[in-house]
């Protein structure tokens, strides 16, 4: 069984409700979302709370990324994550905020830079031809302030976490294929959306032809909500069958995911859609990519 692997944690949130501002877990909360109701989740959120839940499986590492902080909090989210790291050895790995359209983007990369733990930067940019599941009033992905802000990562050594839709891969993909410097790792499997199976596969797969593109397997409650292992199978499975078993990285979300089932309801699962792969390969999902893609230097 996969609890009987290393497990390296490539996407996990923390935070502290009463040391910083996070205005999605913030009342009033409503169904109509992405997400759905966050109101079960609306609550400080430490290591320790997320060990607790991963009680059973061998935790390696972690990689926290950024968890909605307000803006003007990012770097002071990252400053908190890197004295838990300091004190307690984890998070292994920091992707921060920042908004690549931001016109102080130098500035704000190289304040996250600066920190010994960060290896990246998340700037979600969902953006869906339906409101209901936008993130962003427009594709912020299509300006040119956004292109500028995405060439910058490599100068500081930083690597991209990508949250967007399928529509918005193909044009994506053109601006990453510009930049070999920068590894960008495809957030939540692509971001499914039910029934747009063949614009899922079209963009993840421009997206793979790319060599600097990895993608995290997570996020199943995006894709359906309520999911079932025989819902994901595919998704999980043609994701690994595009990018190959050395790109693809499994993750909790947790506690985000935590919306959608429970910790080992999760993993379980795709410990079972994988028990057919090669040991090598397993290791490799399950730790060895995330430790590799987010350089954590871990032994395992």
């Amino acid at each position: 069984m996969a609890r009987d692997l290393p497990f390296v944690d490539a996407h996990v949130h923390l935070w502290d409700l009463d040391r910083i501002s996070y205005p999605w877990l913030t009342p009033p909360f409503a169904d109509d979302g992405p997400n759905g109701s966050v109101e079960p989740i609306a609550r400080t959120y430490l290591l320790d709370d997320y060990l607790a839940d991963a009680e059973g499986w061998d935790v390696r590492g972690i990689v926290h990324v950024d968890a909605g902080a307000a803006p003007e909090a990012a770097l002071a989210e990252t400053e908190w994550l890197q004295a838990m790291a300091d004190e307690r050895g984890m998070p292994n790995a920091i992707i921060g905020f920042a908004a690549l359209d931001d016109p102080q983007i130098e500035a704000r990369l190289a304040a996250h830079a600066a920190h010994p733990a960060v290896r990246g930067i998340r700037h979600i940019v969902n953006w869906h031809p339906d409101s209901r599941r936008s993130y962003t009033p427009r594709d912020v992905t299509e300006d040119p302030a956004w292109a500028h802000g995405f060439a910058a990562l490599g100068r500081y050594g930083l690597s991209f976490d990508l949250q967007a839709y399928p529509g918005q891969f193909a044009g994506i993909a053109r601006l990453i294929a510009r930049h070999p410097e920068v590894q960008v790792i495809v957030n939540h499997t692509g971001m499914a959306v039910p029934g747009e199976w063949d614009l899922w596969q079209a963009g993840m797969r421009a997206l793979a032809a790319l060599p600097n593109v990895a993608t995290k397997l997570s996020g199943m409650g995006f894709t359906h909500r309520p999911w079932t292992q025989a819902q994901i199978r595919p998704y999980v499975l043609e994701a690994i069958e595009i990018f190959g078993a050395d790109r693809a990285l499994f993750a909790s979300d947790f506690p985000t995911d935590k919306l959608f089932g429970s910790f080992a309801g999760h993993l379980d699962a795709y410990d079972a859609i994988t028990r057919g792969f090669s040991d090598d390969e397993r290791r490799a999902l399950f730790a060895g990519n995330a430790n590799r893609i987010y350089r954590l230097g871990l032994r395992l």
